[in-house]
């Protein structure tokens, strides 16, 4: 087992799916985004970043997939181990990375293609081009979304022609397509109604059972319902990281407290 930092919950008995070990993150080379940071993503759980807006939340989860890496001058210090391997190393291409970390983003993104050219995107990048199996992963994607149904006569249409709930389950469909090991959420359900969120969220319920699911919200109330371990950040720091019932019903520290009592934030 890892060793753990004392701000972290104890992990044991549980499988990390990736570990962060004291990362540093610089945009343009001076500003110091993410310090010292120290966290575990326990395999096919949902862990949750909480805190403040620029606290880092978003900063960190684009850590995952390299994204930083799309703008010249950022700059990483430390680790992310996934299954064991560093995935900030040089030697490491981001693409791969990047087929096995997908993001879903803020806003539904679909291209502007037709569904099921949507879902596959990750798959011609990756060089598939038998029909056969693109057939397949689309129909396994899109009911990996709980999207199937209601697109199956559809495919060839455009993906603008969905509604907003709908266009969000099929960016998850073609997050899940290349069959990632990690998914990253970064605030899936704030531009949705009530009724798609709810549905994003037991989507997302049924899919850690299939994968590890790492999400940023600012709605403590979603973290609360949907994840299994929460971290508060603030100002760039990992405050608290714990069991998610724990973190709010008996946070260690006080600016923890303060958050999700909303004194702050």
């Amino acid at each position: 087992m890892v060793e753990i930092s004392p701000r972290l919950h104890n992990f044991a008995g549980l499988e990390p799916k990736a570990e962060v070990k004291n990362l540093n993150f610089y945009y343009g080379g001076s500003v110091h985004a993410l310090k010292n940071i120290d966290l575990v993503i326990p395999e096919r759980k949902v862990t949750a970043l909480i805190g403040p807006s620029g606290c880092g939340k978003t900063t960190l989860l684009r850590c995952f997939n390299r994204m930083h890496d799309l703008y010249p001058g950022n700059r990483y210090e430390g680790e992310i181990l996934l299954d064991g391997v560093n995935i900030l190393a040089k030697k490491i291409d981001p693409i791969e990375v990047r087929m096995r970390v997908s993001m879903v983003f803020q806003r539904p993104n679909p291209f502007p293609k037709s569904i099921y050219e949507n879902v596959i995107y990750g798959l011609r990048v990756q060089g598939t081009s038998k029909r056969s199996i693109l057939d397949d992963k689309v129909e396994q994607a899109l009911r990996g979304a709980a999207l199937w149904e209601e697109a199956k006569d559809r495919l060839a249409d455009s993906a603008y022609n969905l509604s907003g709930g709908q266009q969000q389950r099929l960016c998850i469909a073609r997050a899940l397509a290349t069959d990632p090991e990690l998914v990253l959420f970064d605030e899936p359900t704030s531009a949705l109604d009530p009724i798609a969120t709810a549905s994003i969220e037991d989507l997302m319920n049924e899919l850690k059972q299939q994968v590890t699911i790492l999400i940023v919200t600012h709605s403590m109330q979603q973290a609360a319902r949907l994840s299994d371990y929460t971290a508060f950040m603030f100002l760039g720091e990992l405050m608290e990281f714990n069991d998610t019932n724990l973190l709010f019903n008996k946070p260690i520290h006080q600016q923890t407290q303060d958050y999700v009592s909303g004194r702050f934030g």
